[in-house]
């Protein structure tokens, strides 16, 4: 029998317990585990991301720019939209009243400018649309990988994530608000009827009946704002057919992870100094999810999967309950593969 083979092994597996034990020695148990299954995460990861500070380079700038202006109206967009009350009660009057002209019209005046808001919340729809498509341009292009672009540009990284924010943001605050669409359905009966009977509409100018058909299936979706990203995404990856699908899920992907890893590292998390940008990271985290989800021709959920669906619910799950309900919900009924055959029954059931 020759003896070489098993030499050979034997001093194999000594040099292998060596390095083991090095790096054991030098790196602690935690960052042992984290090096020897740094391969498998393809070191997408293991960086910090300052969603807190990050300033743009001389080569982000110009990009920067143009999304920051639409970033800046963002926030009051979203006070508009919390402060929304709609016009419930001159409505229901209007409609057990119909021949009464003076509460005909007390309706009409209520539902105009509430209408003149939902158009501005529309066509802001459409700003975040051609901002998050110039943001995507410039995270996906070539020669450098979607990790090398999130960790060399940090400030569209930044500005990426504010749009997911904001998108969960807003989409939470419509759901739990049906006074948005009773006002609009209302509004387009009565100018239908309007036109039947040749009165003439103050406010149709603001909003002809082609803004009304798009506003209406706008509002008509649960998650209008994810409607709106998902669907440009999805453009933005037909339309640049010379570069490959994978640089925009690995984008998605990766923002997802190192999201997920800031928010499961203490060494990472400690260095958040305001406590809003946990909730922060949950919603990017949870937003490139679905995001990706829709995008992707197999979804988040399959095994072949670039993202640690089990280690981002846990991530949520790990947080208080009443702060995360909604991510969950939003995971639970706004994906498109979660009950599909190839998700795995513990990921379906700890979604449960």
């Amino acid at each position: 029998m020759n003896p070489r083979p098993l030499l050979k092994t034997f001093f194999f597996l000594l040099e292998l317990n060596d390095v083991a034990i090095f790096i054991f020695r030098f790196a602690g148990m935690g960052n042992l585990i984290k090096v020897l299954t740094r391969d498998i995460d393809h070191n997408a990861a293991h960086f910090f991301l300052d969603f807190e500070n990050a300033q743009p380079t001389e080569s982000e700038k110009e990009i920067y720019n143009q999304v920051n202006v639409v970033l800046k109206d963002a926030e009051g967009i979203l006070e508009d939209l919390q402060s929304y009350r709609g016009a419930g009660h001159e409505i229901r009057e209007a409609i057990q009243h119909p021949s009464d002209e003076k509460l005909q019209e007390k309706a009409w005046g209520a539902v105009i400018p509430l209408v003149g808001k939902l158009k501005k919340f529309y066509e802001f729809s459409q700003r975040l649309e051609a901002a998050l498509r110039g943001l995507l341009g410039a995270l996906t292009s070539t020669p450098y990988s979607p990790t090398q672009h999130l960790e060399r540009e940090q400030a569209l990284a930044k500005q990426f994530a504010e749009i997911l924010h904001f998108t969960l943001r807003f989409d939470e605050l419509k759901m739990t608000n049906p006074a948005i669409q009773n006002d609009f359905s209302y509004y387009r009966r009565t100018l239908s009827r309007m036109r039947i009977n040749n009165v003439p509409a103050e406010g149709e100018n603001e909003v002809n009946n082609e803004l009304a058909n798009r506003m209406s299936l706008f509002y008509a979706e649960a998650t209008p704002m994810l409607k709106t990203l998902s669907d440009a995404t999805t453009k933005f990856v037909s339309e640049n057919k010379n570069l490959p699908i994978e640089n925009t899920t690995d984008c998605l992907s990766t923002m997802a992870s190192v999201c997920r890893v800031m928010l499961e590292t203490p060494e990472y998390r400690s260095r958040f100094t305001n406590e809003e940008t946990v909730s922060f990271c949950l919603r990017v985290m949870v937003g490139v999810i679905i995001l990706y989800d829709h995008v992707h021709p197999v979804g988040a959920f399959a095994k072949t999967s670039k993202i640690d669906m089990k280690g981002c619910i846990k991530v949520l799950k790990d947080q208080p309950p009443n702060s995360v309900e909604g991510l969950l919900n939003a995971l639970r009924y706004t994906t498109k593969h979660l009950n599909d055959e190839t998700t795995s029954k513990q990921i379906k059931s700890m979604l449960q």
